[in-house]
This record gives structure tokens, sequence and C-alpha cells, in this order.
């Protein structure tokens, strides 16, 4: 993902989701979020820049942990109907798809709610509070009225740590996945992929020490590797020649963020 595709999209995604009250400590911790994440995607969108057919396929996609076949639900479907999808399938939003299977946009429990409240509270309001669909009479609501288009997708072939980002930066807790032509084929909940991006850590620890035993031997034993959210930190004593070689070559490692250096050069 390009520096301007992802302003493009952070900035797309703020603007279709409402902002909501936060506790105290929530922003330092969304912002911690985004901060990690951001680096990840950083990196993963340097190394996955290379054509697909000479890029090894080390890093995360959504399609490994994708949700498929997804649940959606038909433009046409009622609010009543809407409820009762959503309490089957257990989730607090289901994608809108046309009979081609493509997205349109997204319906949540928020939409619903807000059209209920104002028809009950303030009737005259509900025309205020319904998604982007095109505009019908109180009680004549359906999915394509209330959903909330056009939907934030993420492609199967996106990384983990480029999808964690959107979901980051959009406050979504999942987003529907669906092919370049729109076709729906899973969806992706925000709690997945932060599992696997603090999962990544002990995985990072053993390729980097399992590449300095390999390309560097003599420096397996006087190397001490330690990881936290993608950071390698590399501390003990190497010659002058291995120390540049290693570092280039454990910053080239995926998913590695950043390389802290601690080494110190000896002679030989």
């Amino acid at each position: 993902m390009k520096e301007r595709e992802k302003s493009a999209a952070g900035a797309k995604a703020r603007r279709a989701v409402p902002r909501h009250g936060w506790r105290p400590d929530e922003q330092q911790r969304q912002d911690a979020l985004i901060r990690y994440v951001g680096a990840i995607a950083n990196v993963s969108a340097a190394k996955t820049a290379r054509p697909a057919e000479q890029a090894p396929r080390t890093a995360l996609l959504v399609r490994d942990l994708m949700n498929a076949p997804p649940p959606s639900v038909a433009p046409d479907t009622t609010l009543t109907d809407i409820v009762s999808a959503l309490s089957a399938h257990e989730t607090g939003s289901l994608p809108v798809a046309d009979t081609d299977g493509r997205v349109m946009g997204v319906v949540s429990e928020a939409d619903l709610l807000a059209v209920v409240a104002a028809r009950a509270y303030r009737p005259s309001a509900v025309r205020q509070v319904r998604g982007t669909g095109p505009s019908v009479e109180p009680g004549e609501e359906t999915a394509e009225t209330l959903m909330t288009s056009p939907a934030i997708t993420v492609q199967p072939d996106t990384t983990v740590p480029e999808a964690a980002w959107l979901l980051a930066l959009s406050r979504l807790k999942r987003v529907p996945v669906a092919e370049a032509d729109g076709r729906l084929v899973g969806t992706v909940h925000r709690h997945i992929l932060l599992d696997a991006l603090l999962k990544e850590d002990p995985a990072v620890l053993e390729g980097v020490r399992g590449r300095i035993k390999q390309a560097f031997p003599d420096a397996a034993d006087t190397v001490e590797v330690t990881v936290h959210e993608g950071v390698v930190r590399l501390r003990g004593s190497v010659t002058g020649d291995e120390a540049a070689r290693l570092l280039a070559e454990v910053k080239g490692l995926e998913p590695v963020t950043d390389v802290l250096d601690e080494l110190t050069v000896r002679d030989g």
C-alpha cells in the first residue's frame, strides 16, 4: 500500500465512521496501536512492492484469517430481518451484497438503533439518522436504505499489518473481504488481526536467530537477540565485516519493523 493510498484510505475511513466518546485512556491506547500497526504496514508495503511473482510468500495475508463463506444480507432485506440476521450470526454488522455477490455497503446495529430510537423518540428525525442509501418513508427501510456505502473493504491478498492499519484508522470492528471486482469472499475481525500481530514476536525471534546461525555461524553464540512488537534488538560482539552485513540481513527479514543496533565491534 503506497503512502498516498494509505493516506486516502485513512481519510476515507475517518469520514465514513462516526466519532464516539472514549474513556480517558482510550485515545492513548488507540494511538499506540496505530503507531504499531503503522510501522509494520510501512515495512510490509516496502517489502511487497516487488512483482507478486517475485515476492516470497512469507507475509500473513487476510485470506489466511478471514471468516469464509461470509454471511451477508440482500439489499431488499427488511429492518426486522436484518435484526434477525445479526442475531443469528452473533455479529454487530453485515455486508450488503447484490445478486452477483458484490459488496454494496455494510449495515450495522448502530444504523438500526438510530432509526428505531428516532422512530420512538422523535419520528420527524428518522430521515436524518438513516444510512447513505436512497430515501424512503419511515417503516419502509431496507438494507439498501440503511447501509453505509461505499463500504470499507480489504482484499484477500492484503497483508495482515495493512489490514490492521486500516481498521485502526477507521475504528471498525470488522470489514468485508472483497476481490478486486467487489465480489464478497469473507469478513475479518480486528481482534483476529491483532492476535496475529502480537503472536508474531516469537516467530520473528526464531527467524532472526535461525538466519544468524545460517549466515553468520561465528556470531550465533556471541549475539543476543530480543524482539518486542516487531522491533529486533541485537546485542553482542561481532567483527567489523560482520556488523554491517548482519544488520542489513536482519532488517530485510519479514516482518521486522526496525532493528536496534547495540552491537560492539571486535578485532578479527
